[in-house]
């Protein structure tokens, strides 16, 4: 049996791929989340050894802008914006991507205002791979043809050289802790 322990207070159960599990309200940090989330993981994959159940998508990608707007001088929208996911205070629009792999995706249909990606690490902290205009990013997908998932899939290594040629004025300020 699998429980999933999120802390004190009223409990609840729900069958999930023949794995109960026992989820609590309570205040958590994303990085304790995610290391219980990937404690999870290597469960169900013991379980279900053809699968891999790996957390890059849609959860990667909430955490990621979660982790951005409490690092960086950046105010999500509320819901889903095309395009972009957040605004700096001198009205930049940003777009965040996540991973916990070794790429990131960008945008086959157009190129965001600024670009602001990170790799989410196994204990919830993260690095930043690139932070800068959406130009430069663009310049790593120059010359690909479309894909039929709208996005490209560019190395964290190519993103990390492009961003050293971003100008520390054209960067997303960290918030001072």
């Amino acid at each position: 049996m699998l429980y999933f322990k999120a802390g004190a207070s009223t409990s609840f159960y729900r069958a999930f791929l023949g794995i109960r599990l026992e989820v609590q309200e309570m205040e958590t940090t994303i990085p304790d989340a995610v290391k219980q989330m990937l404690r999870i993981v290597k469960q169900l994959q013991s379980k279900y050894p053809n699968k891999r159940f790996t957390l890059d998508g849609r959860l990667v990608g909430d955490l990621g802008e979660i982790l951005v707007e409490n690092a960086y001088d950046v105010r999500l929208h509320e819901g889903l914006r095309k395009h972009h996911d957040g605004i700096t205070p001198d009205g930049r629009q940003v777009q965040i991507k996540a991973t916990m792999q070794n790429s990131l995706t960008f945008p086959v249909d157009h190129i965001p205002d600024y670009y602001l990606g990170i790799k989410i690490n196994v204990d919830g902290t993260f690095r930043e791979v690139f932070n800068g205009p959406g130009r430069i990013a663009g310049e790593a997908v120059k010359g690909r043809k479309p894909t039929k998932t709208n996005l490209h899939s560019v190395s964290i290594s190519i993103l990390e050289r492009l961003n050293g040629k971003v100008l520390d004025r054209d960067r997303i300020l960290r918030q001072a802790r």
